[in-house]
């Protein structure tokens, strides 16, 4: 694996700066590789190889670039135990859940995608002339560490599909899947320059990606911080920019609702990947009537995990991505307790047994009140709020009132209650009755949980331009 080097125009590179910096492994602290750190310059290097690429591939049949992304998905498949170890490795996963959390999706979505390229061939005929679709053109693409693949897939396979090349820029703390997926495109024979990747400090070299002339298009996961500078950089030249940020997602269960179902839902959502997930249900909404009974019930939930080594198959979470990571997780932790808010189980020290590694206890507060920080702020742990609600009224109002609108969910007496419910949160998706991620349904928030949609149709279409032809 060429894990000290950059992609760029069908070549593996040294990087200009002679930098690298040491991936470390969350659950050892020990490196796992040394990573090329990409300045301007190479980011330069790897604009040009798009830009030259751009006016060929966008011409390239769509029946062609079809086949380049079947043949892509099969060489994810056959590299499937390489594409599992870069997971482990950088970010933690118990291994025995990465295959079906981290991996299927993406080579799934990837032939999604091949499926899609016929779009841009399609006309509609309007009165005086025809409307087409083509490749918005060179983009670059910015990911975050939490799905490093799934949200690399997210990103390149719609914008292959369209036409356009790219610029790949993995989060520095999980390069190794964008590695292995460059080693991948090298294999099927992808044109040169149709697929570039720039590993290096987002703080380095995400200013010039943003803001470079010929790049016509950023799309960008993460934090709703990182993503204002990004819109920042790229307004001077308004190019499109696409962002998937933060969320405080909220989860309403309705008093009529299966709540031993909901609950363990709700809990084992925000658990899931160490509550690392942009989307997770981290407020949740109970009916005073109810709500000690819930309050037992995420206890009891938070507490059947086994928290340990990746490597064990008796794992069900494990550590954080990252050690700098795990501290800011155990700040808002600290916080919530001198908020006053009761914590219920978990906190912050460390798990039993687990004396290094970014480990973190899953942890469950009560009697959390609409000031409190770890309410309101994007924690990005396995940390839950329950809160107590008098009416539904108050419930909707009060999952609606957040900067965020990411997701939501909601849980009732069955689905035509809940759909009512649905309809009146303010976000980008609702999970129903227990409902879960899907590739063909379009992602994306409402507020400062960013703009544009990823995945489905409507993830295609971000990396289309509309042409009208009159005459």
């Amino acid at each position: 694996m060429k894990t000290n080097q950059l992609y760029i125009g069908g070549e593996w590179v040294s990087a200009s700066s002679g930098k690298t910096l040491h991936v470390q492994n969350p659950a050892t602290e020990a490196p796992v590789l040394a990573m090329a750190c990409a300045n301007e310059t190479d980011v330069d290097r790897a604009v040009a190889a798009a830009k030259s690429a751009f006016p060929t591939w966008s011409q390239t049949p769509s029946a062609s670039r079809k086949a380049f992304l079947l043949a892509a998905a099969d060489e994810m498949e056959a590299r499937v135990e390489d594409l599992i170890d870069a997971h482990v490795q950088s970010m933690g996963i118990p291994r025995h859940m990465a295959l079906d959390w981290q991996v299927s999706g993406p080579i799934e979505a990837v032939r999604f995608y091949a499926e899609l390229c016929h779009v841009v061939d399609e006309e509609t005929q309007i009165e005086g002339g025809l409307v087409t679709k083509e490749a918005v053109g060179i983009c670059a693409l910015i990911n975050p560490w939490n799905y490093p693949l799934l949200q690399m897939i997210g990103k390149v396979a719609p914008a292959l599909a369209a036409g356009c090349t790219v610029i790949a820029k993995p989060a520095e703390q999980t390069p190794l899947c964008d590695i292995v997926m460059a080693e991948i495109f090298e294999t099927i024979g992808l044109p040169d320059g149709v697929f570039n990747m720039v590993t290096g400090i987002g703080s380095e070299i995400g200013h010039r990606l943003c803001s470079h002339p010929d790049v016509d298009m950023v799309s960008f996961t993460g934090s709703t911080a990182s993503g204002i500078k990004v819109a920042q950089a790229a307004a001077p030249s308004v190019k499109r920019v696409c962002q998937e940020l933060g969320g405080k997602s909220p989860f309403i269960i309705t008093e009529d609702a299966d709540l031993e179902a909901a609950v363990r839902y709700g809990t084992e959502n925000v658990i899931l990947m160490g509550g690392q997930t942009c989307d997770a249900l981290t407020r949740m909404f109970v009916p005073r009537s109810r709500y000690d009974e819930a309050v037992a019930i995420a206890k009891g939930v938070a507490e059947e995990q086994i928290v340990g080594d990746p490597l064990d198959p008796k794992s069900t979470m494990g550590p954080l991505a990252s050690m700098i990571h795990r501290e800011r997780v155990l700040r808002y932790i600290n916080i919530g307790i001198d908020e006053g808010a009761r914590l219920v189980t978990g906190g912050p020290e460390r798990p039993d047994g687990l004396l290094k590694g970014a480990y973190v206890k899953p942890t469950i507060f009560a009697d959390v009140t609409p000031d409190m920080r770890i309410l309101r702020e994007e924690i990005f742990g396995p940390v839950l709020c329950i809160r107590a609600y008098d009416s539904l009224d108050e419930a909707i109002n009060e999952a609606n009132d957040t900067e965020f609108g990411l997701s939501s969910a909601v849980w009732a007496k069955n689905k035509s209650d809940a759909l009512k419910i649905a309809r009146q949160m303010r976000a980008g998706q609702c999970y129903v009755q227990g409902g879960s991620f899907s590739l063909h349904a379009p992602f994306g928030g409402y507020k400062q949980s960013g703009n544009g949609r990823e995945w489905g149709a409507h993830g295609l279409e971000e990396y289309l331009e509309t042409k009208a032809i009159v005459g």
